[in-house]
């Protein structure tokens, strides 16, 4: 095994026919988009092809090797490792899955920091996030609670992000719950109903243990 980056011709490279990561078109463009503006991207990880000299097989980095491509680059900085059949499948498993999760207010003050040399726009460019995720998360601001007040007054933060296939499964949802009380912010509208979907949740689960067990 070998951990020098080697320039290597993109006609040599061949895509693992089990590769399992897939990449939504708006993250792929952003991906090009970076690539395009910086010059810069990580590695890609390949291993040698057996019975083709010459040819390298990519385990990591399917999706660079695309952007590349589309960018007109003609060679990619490759580490090649040589490995056997076995190891190639663990590492297709797990290269692009073992991510961790953002501490929430280290995220915050990155992206603030970035929003003041970026617009929000020009950032959901680049970034993951979209525009709207990317200003929610820029305006969360955290309660701070006053002394001799009770915690349970205060609202805790639920940041996660959805694929639009979720969101607008969610949103169906979210529609079909009974209408909140007016004088409630949108947020705590929906947090409500979020909040009333989970107890719906929990209900039919207890009702089919009960079932279950006088089955």
């Amino acid at each position: 095994m070998t951990n020098s980056i080697q320039s290597i011709a993109l006609d040599k490279l061949e895509f693992h026919p089990d590769n399992p990561n897939q990449q939504s078109r708006v993250n792929f463009a952003k991906l090009v988009h970076n690539i395009e503006r910086t010059g810069r991207y990580e590695p890609l990880v390949v291993r040698p092809c057996l019975g083709k000299a010459a040819y390298f097989q990519i385990i990591n980095g399917h999706h660079r090797w695309r952007a590349l491509s589309k960018l007109g680059y003609e060679t990619a900085d490759c580490i090649v490792w040589d490995i056997d059949d076995d190891e190639t499948d663990i590492l297709l498993a797990t290269l692009n899955r073992l991510v961790g999760s953002d501490e929430l207010g280290k995220k915050l003050n990155l992206l603030k920091r970035l929003n003041k040399k970026m617009a929000t726009g020009e950032l959901s460019k680049l970034l993951p996030q979209t525009t709207k995720q990317i200003e929610q998360l820029t305006n969360l601001k955290r309660p701070s609670a006053p002394a001799k007040m009770s915690a349970k007054c205060f609202a805790n933060p639920l940041v996660f992000f959805v694929n639009d296939r979720q969101q607008e499964q969610i949103e169906k949802a979210l529609s079909l719950i009974e209408e909140p009380k007016a004088e409630m912010t949108n947020a705590s509208k929906r947090a409500a109903a979020l909040a009333d979907i989970a107890q719906v949740f929990f209900n039919i689960k207890k009702l089919n243990r009960g079932v279950s067990h006088n089955g």
